[in-house]
Order: C-alpha cells, then structure tokens, then sequence
C-alpha cells in the first residue's frame, strides 16, 4: 500500500487516503503528451495589427480565462525540509500538480519539528507543503524505485534534494531517470553543487549562510554575526530553483528534450550579495555589518520611538528634504555637511545622531500619521500580530 496525503491550502489538516500500490500511471499524461507549445497561428513572419509576432502559447483542455498557467503540468518532488518544498510549492501555486514522495513511516523530517502541530502536523511542514500530494515510497527498495521511475514517466519535472550520488546509486539519478523519461525536467537542489570539494556535504541553511558570506554582513554593527530571522538562503535557494524549473519547461517547448538544472544553497546565496560582493570584487572593500542601517545610504535604518521602531528611508536629496520638515528640522536642509548622499554618507555617525534623538520624542503612531502621504518610503517594525493585523497584508 501507498499513502497518500492531499495538503490542501484550505484545509488545517492532511487528508490521507490509501490507495493501491499500482497507481495506474497509464493514466496519467504528462504536460508535453497533451499540449502544444507556442504554436503560431500565423504564417511565418506574419505579424499582428501591432507589429507584434502572433504566437499563443501552449493550451491547455481546460477552455477558460482564469487557468493557472502550470494547470496540467506534473511534479515529482522528492524534495524535504525547506528549499525543495517551497520550490514546488510555488509550482503548485501555479497550478501544477505536485507528488511529494516521502520515507515511508516517517516522512518529511519537518512533519515532527514543531511544535505548534495542526493536529499530527508540525505548522513548519504545512507552510511549504500546500498544493501537494504525499506518497510513501521506499526508494532503497529496487521495487520503489520502479513506482518512482514509473512515475517519472508521466510527470514533466522531477526535484529532489539529496547530497550528490546517493540517487544515483539508488538508480535515480538524471541519466537512470533521463533513459525513461527523455523528456524530464530534472532539478537538483544540494548544498554546494555536484562538484568542488564541498560537493559532498549536506547542506543546512545556516552554515550556507556563514560560508556564503551572509551571516557575516548581518547583525549589529559592533556585535556578532546573526543569523537571519528566517532560513533566506534556503528560500532564495528555493526560489532560483522555482525560476530555473519555469525557464527549463520553456526550452522543452523549444528543443522537444528534457534537461538537467544544478541548483545549490551556496551559489544562490553568493548569487544574492550583489552590491557586497560588487564593491568587493571591484574596489576590494569588505562587507560589514550594519544593523538596520545602509551602507551607501543615509538614512536609511531603523530610529527608535517613544513606544517602538520605525524604518524611514532618504534616497535622494529630495527625500531627505522632505524628511527633515516632517521631523521639524529644516535647518538640516541647507547643512553642508548634509547636502547630498556621498556627504550624509561622510558624516553618517552625527546625523544619525540628531535624527535619533528627533524620533524619540513621539510614539510611532504619530510618526505614521505625520509620514503619510509624503512619499518617502517609511514603516513601522511589525511583530507579527502587527503583521497580520495590517490592512494591507491582509489583501
């Protein structure tokens, strides 16, 4: 027997269900079988009343204007823990089918990392595993490997999120899967790639995130390195891996072939310090750490109130100015110490300084009253009540 677990987005709960262990795969068609991709209504060359190229892009049965634009294409995720599933749950969003093969008896390991549990399920695994089906599957056994090769068959992507090799000599990895199913988009998410002489670590979220260089621009400016709030290497790690699974069902459409994406926490997160790593690459400058604030713009961090924390941000000299005549400081204006950005920048410590001492004088409640509608970004620090509660999140 498999068992199947439907995560539905409007449900508090897995619905489980047992179903036969022969799931019929002949009945299952996968995207490419079914569907034609930018296929031209026109001649070639003819263009459109706009001068545009005429082409509509693959269609799916489904004869409706609000189909979700992955409605009809399958996933088979044998991703656990963070990246991988939230990934294919972003699939999911977009109407993909996604089955998610687990470890028989225990599951995703983040099915028990709680609590707080929705009844036997930990809230961690269900905020990345809505939109999905769970399977049950025993992939050290030659005849799981035959469901899941089977499986392969009919689905479009394939993800999985083990260290290097171990699939491969399970008899899953992309050349076993690719003899099967030619036309399989296989994404594989590790630590540190296929290759180099990390390639065979197991990769966990915070220690990507120190090697990466991430744990070290982020904390107090005089403190330690802090690890972020949430795991945003493995989600920036998830979301590059969502893109490349979109982009390589795009060139199946093209080619007629499946293909193989390597996608890891390390280069994505390096992928992600973009002006740190630039003024280091170009001008050899380190990274630090900065708090809340900006390292090229000033202001821009968080100021203490009498009741909290607000955000305000200065990117020109105009917002600066405008900044200034809401905290009644317009003498600030016409300072030459302040005059532009490289200056406020210079003379950071002591503006700062002033504008800190300005804040405090009110609750932050007046400050968002005072900061309306004068278009410089701004914003309270939410907790998640806060969050939540927020007219704006709840749309």
């Amino acid at each position: 027997m498999i068992c199947i677990n439907s995560h539905n987005k409007h449900s508090s709960g897995a619905q489980e269900a047992e179903v036969e262990a022969s799931l019929n795969p002949r009945r299952l068609r996968p995207a490419w079988a079914t569907q034609t991709c930018f296929k031209s209504q026109m001649k070639r060359g003819e263009r459109g009343e706009g001068n545009e190229l005429m082409l509509h892009p693959w269609r799916n049965t489904i004869e409706t204007d609000n189909v979700k634009p992955l409605v009809g294409v399958k996933i088979l995720d044998l991703t656990r823990v963070l990246a991988g599933p939230f990934a294919t749950m972003n699939l999911g969003d977009l109407g993909a089918e996604v089955i998610k093969v687990e470890r028989p008896g225990v599951g995703d390991d983040t099915r028990t990392w709680g609590p707080p549990f929705v009844g036997t399920e930990s809230t961690y695994f269900l905020s990345v595993n809505r939109n999905k089906k769970s399977i049950a599957v025993n992939i050290k056994d030659p005849k799981g490997v035959k469901i899941v090769k089977e499986l392969a068959t009919v689905c479009d992507v394939f993800v999985e999120n083990y260290v290097p090799g171990k699939l491969t000599a399970m008899g899953l990895g992309y050349e076993d899967v690719d003899k099967v199913a030619p036309h399989i988009v296989y994404c594989s998410i590790t630590g540190y790639g296929h290759t180099g002489p990390m390639s065979q670590r197991a990769g966990y979220d915070a220690v990507a995130s120190a090697i990466s260089g991430m744990m070290h621009i982020t904390g107090p400016e005089d403190g330690d390195p802090v690890r972020p709030g949430v795991a945003m290497t493995d989600l920036a790690t998830g979301l590059y891996a969502y893109g490349a699974v979109m982009a390589g069902l795009i060139q199946r459409c093209k080619t007629g072939k499946g293909l193989f994406i390597d996608c890891n926490l390390l280069s994505s997160q390096v992928a992600c310090l973009t002006q740190v790593a630039a003024n280091y690459l170009i001008d050899q400058r380190e990274g630090k750490r900065w708090g809340t604030a900006h390292g090229s713009i000033v202001p821009y961090q968080a100021f203490k109130t009498k009741d909290g924390h607000l955000v305000v941000g200065a990117g020109n000299n105009q917002q600066f100015a405008t900044l200034c005549k809401i905290l009644n400081l317009p003498e600030l204006i016409d300072d030459s110490k302040y005059k532009t950005n490289h200056l406020r920048v210079q003379n950071r410590k002591e503006l700062i300084k002033i504008l800190s001492a300005r804040f405090e004088e009110e609750m932050t409640a007046t400050w968002l009253c005072l900061f309306e509608g004068c278009g410089i970004p701004y914003g309270p620090i939410n907790n998640m009540k806060g969050v939540f509660a927020d007219p704006q999140a709840q749309l």
